[in-house]
């Protein structure tokens, strides 16, 4: 199946832009890589300190929100402590909270562990005039992603019942994003997605993480995003493994009433100490 996007940038501004009653203000963080032990790091980098930084600078100037999203890679080790952590921070905000995992997160383990008033890792949430479908994209032991039946199905569902707008979420990005060496770990069967979301006529968007970078393109009317982790950055465009000097960040999204969705990519000041720059890969 040749998947046909058209390139789309972020929208800028969503902090001080006025909405009609009924938009929904929502926060993505993605691929935030928290440890059990507290001093862990990814690439030199304390991912718990970097996504603490993030969190700071969303309530310092980005204030207030309707929902998060948590798009996968939330702990790096996959250990019950580590979900058990994030899972009070994310509850702190007060919010619904959805939840997906990614190829270093452990779904069950995550499933059982990741629990707090208003944290759901169901696969279908709804808030307002829009509908949250999570997927699971993990194939276990592998970098890449691929949709189950169960989730190809999940999703058909999803979008068939009910009357309101849709954001699809997921880890692995389902369309290369330009980076040569991580888009040999996209999702392994976009046909079957986009064929399912083609069936429908309430899809507005498709979300991910997985890339560490952000991503903006359109498909058939539907916005395909990418974004940021709240630790180490990779760098766009690249043939192989390379850190980017970009400090860590998330993304904004104001989900109009009319299925519209305005979007923002946004980044802490500065970027945390101790990142490996040389890396050759992790």
């Amino acid at each position: 199946m040749t998947v046909r996007i058209t390139g789309a940038r972020p929208d800028s501004g969503l902090r001080d832009s006025p909405f009609p009653p009924g938009t929904l203000r929502v926060l993505q963080v993605t691929d935030t890589h928290l440890y059990a032990d507290p001093v862990g790091t990814l690439l030199g980098i304390n991912t718990l300190d970097s996504f603490r930084c993030v969190l700071r600078h969303f309530r310092d100037f980005h204030w207030p929100l309707d929902v998060m999203l948590a798009t996968g890679d939330l702990v790096h080790d996959a250990s019950p402590a580590g979900y058990a952590q994030i899972a009070q921070m994310l509850a702190g905000f007060e919010v619904p909270v959805f939840c997906l995992p990614g190829n270093h997160d452990e779904p069950p383990v995550m499933r059982e562990h990741l629990v707090a008033d208003r944290v759901s890792t169901a696969i279908v949430n709804d808030f307002g005039g829009w509908r949250f479908v999570m997927l699971d994209t993990v194939i276990p032991g592998e970098e890449g992603g691929h949709l189950g039946d169960d989730q190809l199905a999940a999703l058909d569902k999803a979008l068939a019942s009910t009357d309101r707008h849709v954001l699809v979420c997921m880890h692995h990005q389902p369309v290369d994003v330009g980076s040569t060496w991580i888009d040999t770990m996209t999702l392994d069967n976009p046909g079957p997605l986009f064929a399912t979301l083609d069936r429908h006529t309430n899809v507005r968007g498709v979300l991910w993480g997985h890339v560490h970078q952000t991503f903006e393109a359109k498909r058939n009317g539907v916005r395909l995003m990418a974004s940021p982790s709240t630790c180490v950055q990779f760098a766009p465009g690249s043939e192989s493994f390379q850190v980017d000097e970009e400090p860590p960040g998330f993304r904004l999204l104001a989900l109009l009433p009319d299925g519209g969705i305005r979007s923002e990519v946004v980044r802490i000041d500065e970027m945390p100490t101790g990142v490996e720059l040389a890396s050759a890969g992790y």
